[in-house]
């Protein structure tokens, strides 16, 4: 029998600047100092930057040349994707001592449902400050947790009391934290959607709420009801520890702009070879491909096309690719290209029931 969505333990653990953290661990030498990983060259972008580097506004996907502008003193260090992932398994066989309930969202962040688990201990809290210390002695590393009844809330709790804490948002307290969120924090609302928010005078959680579902529906689509629910502690999303993969994608950015679609076809052998090898250790094969690019003015475009079949190689991928990359003239040079491919064959097809959605249980006490 399931759990009651109102009852459940939810444990949102986020590794704290992972990459960067990860490089200070191995080079005692970097501890304390600020240091970006990746973004090195007036081209390269920023993949991670430490707490240090942070302070000074330096943040992922920044370009490196503004990083160096805003710290110059800041490190640049490369990527070592090969040591993340011995860490971040390390850190998930921590995990698994707890519960089976284990839902990977990255190398260095995952939700965890305790509200059975392998200790018999009825507080979420206390199992997360275990998890954290834990993840401490056998890695080096700190880890932030956020502790509730859903996914969202926990996932908004962990960043609260970076680096190295955690924060409980018990069922008691939950309309008030949601209410009181900044609309920003909210879960899909980018920039682009957050200034639609404020267009309607939506600047935090309490103003969300005041509009109506059928508001909402008009204004925001299908996520309207999303939102309808969220701000009032309904999130129905389980964890899921076979979390089903939507797309499989690479990209590359090249150290110069390229001018020539002949040059362009070299670039996306190689990344096609690299969406080829996803594919396969995935075991997927998708039916919708598309072309992302990324011109020297930074402006972005996207170019797809669904097919009746699925496909998996590179010679396939490359034969729609190439159309696609013909389909129009180049606006412009490129800095960027990439291919991903979604549709994939491993989405379940099942039939959706919607249920009206139970009341939230505020007088509910557990012990978290």
């Amino acid at each position: 029998m399931d759990t009651p969505i109102h009852m459940r333990k939810i444990i949102h653990v986020d590794m704290d600047a992972f990459y960067a953290s990860v490089a200070q661990l191995d080079d005692p030498s970097l501890a304390g100092k600020a240091i970006a990983v990746g973004g090195g060259g007036k081209r390269g972008v920023v993949s991670a930057a430490s707490y240090e580097a942070r302070k000074f506004g330096v943040r992922s996907a920044m370009a490196g040349a503004l990083a160096i502008k805003l710290c110059p003193h800041l490190i640049f260090v490369k990527s070592d994707f090969d040591r993340y992932r011995e860490i971040s398994e390390k850190v998930r066989t921590v995990f698994f001592e707890y519960t089976d309930l284990v839902e990977p969202l990255s190398l260095d962040e995952a939700y965890l449902d305790v509200t059975q688990n392998k200790k018999g201990n009825p507080s979420a809290s206390l199992i997360a400050q275990e998890i954290r210390a834990k993840i401490k002695q056998r890695t080096g590393l700190n880890a932030s947790a956020g502790i509730s009844v859903n996914k969202f809330v926990a996932k908004i709790a962990s960043d609260y009391n970076k680096p190295n804490g955690q924060k409980t948002v018990p069922p008691e307290d939950v309309l008030d934290f949601v209410a009181a969120l900044d609309i920003k924090k909210f879960y899909g609302v980018g920039k682009v959607m957050k200034e639609k928010m404020y267009r309607f005078g939506i600047y935090t959680g309490l103003d969300l709420k005041a509009k109506s579902l059928e508001f909402l529906e008009e204004n925001f689509g299908k996520s309207g009801p999303f939102y309808f629910h969220i701000v009032r502690g309904i999130h129905h999303s389980k964890v899921s520890p076979q979390r089903t993969r939507k797309s499989l994608a690479a990209e590359r950015t090249f150290g110069e702009n390229i001018s020539s679609e002949l040059y362009m076809i070299e670039r996306l052998q190689d990344i096609a070879q690299e969406v080829e090898r996803r594919l396969k250790k995935n075991k997927v094969a998708g039916k919708t491909i598309t072309l992302k690019i990324k011109y020297s003015d930074f402006t972005l475009q996207t170019r797809s096309k669904t097919l009746p079949h699925y496909i998996a190689t590179k010679a396939l991928l490359m034969e729609h690719v190439t159309e696609l990359l013909y389909q129009e003239k180049m606006k412009n040079s490129v800095r960027l290209l990439g291919i991903s491919l979604s549709s994939l064959n491993n989405e379940k097809k099942e039939s959706l029931k919607v249920s009206e959605e139970k009341k939230y249980d505020v007088q509910m006490k557990l012990e978290f």
